[in-house]
């Protein structure tokens, strides 16, 4: 949790906002929207509440986005509850839980996660990648910070952000997790995805987005080389990179793939990687804070106009 800023918007819909989720920009940090922890007024409700940056060229794209991520029912993926608009500022609302983005959760470990952490984290989102491109539909916004990290797995925020973008990129965006189709103005595809995916595993586990090679496991490199070509045809789909996390690795023995992946079911949902002991220290610390928070002052009403005889 991370105070308001002057900037901040005391209110948006019926939410008052609280603190930011997010501190400022650091390597991998930066965040192409602005997240807030907010409460309804009578205390009953706490929400993650979601709007555009101060400065974004496209809050009507930002909202359409926000729109569609609320009628897709991913796993993985952040799904709006409530959408609204306050003052020309649209904003979206999902209830709250304790969730730290990835670079907070690197913070709070004192450096890159373990492998076998990577691993499963990698494998959680390329399965809910998989099931967005099994629908022609590409995330989008895939970066370290958009990995929100809990206590049931991580969930993929800012869906949408480079589709939103006004030309030029997408503010907020970590330049590392723009592949290079789209930073010469391609439209998103999935395979985009998978690029913005190696990133954001290089990151896990180096705490770079573009690092040497040498700061990544060894038994990472190849995959996340082949996630990060700069040709879209040499890259693996989100299902293959699900394949190679989930079957090889530390303490896992090599299997083949097979010949068609079954239909998902709710039962076939992987256990939630276990996290370490500082990040599950911090969601914690998130929590109790945010539980001690006082509501501030509603702002006041604006006064109805007066009539002119």
């Amino acid at each position: 949790m991370e105070r308001l800023r002057h900037d901040d918007p005391p209110r948006l819909g019926p939410y008052l906002t609280l603190a930011r989720l997010d501190a400022d920009s650091t390597d991998g940090g930066a965040v192409p929207e602005r997240r807030y922890l907010a409460r309804t007024a009578d205390g009953e409700h706490t929400v993650l509440l979601c709007a555009p940056l101060p400065d974004a060229a496209a809050p009507a794209a930002w909202a359409m986005e926000a729109e569609l991520a609320s009628r897709l029912s991913v796993p993985r993926f952040l799904r709006p509850a409530a959408q609204g608009s306050e003052a020309g500022l649209p904003w979206y609302a999902v209830p709250y839980t304790p969730v730290l983005p990835l670079p907070a959760a690197l913070a709070a470990h004192g450096g890159p996660l373990p492998e076998d952490l990577v691993r499963r984290l990698g494998a959680a989102l390329a399965a809910g990648l998989a099931a967005a491109h099994a629908r022609s539909q590409a995330h989008a916004g895939v970066s370290p910070a958009a990995v929100l990290l809990g206590a049931a797995g991580p969930l993929l925020g800012c869906f949408g952000a480079v589709r939103s973008a006004a030309p030029g990129g997408p503010a907020g965006l970590d330049p590392g997790c723009l592949a290079p189709e789209l930073r010469s103005g391609g439209r998103p595809e999935p395979l985009g995805d998978v690029f913005a995916l190696g990133a954001v595993l290089a990151y896990a586990a180096s705490g770079h987005t573009v690092p040497e090679q040498s700061e990544l496991p060894p038994g990472l490199r190849r995959l996340l080389a082949s996630c990060l070509a700069r040709d879209p045809a040499d890259r693996p789909s989100a299902p293959q990179v699900l394949h190679a996390l989930s079957t090889t690795g530390p303490a896992r023995t090599p299997a083949p793939a097979p010949a068609a992946a079954p239909a998902a079911t709710v039962l076939d949902e992987q256990a939630p990687p276990p996290l370490p002991g500082r990040v599950v220290a911090a969601l914690a610390a998130q929590s109790a804070e945010l539980l001690a928070s006082e509501l501030p002052a509603a702002p006041p009403a604006r006064p109805a106009p007066q009539k002119v005889h």
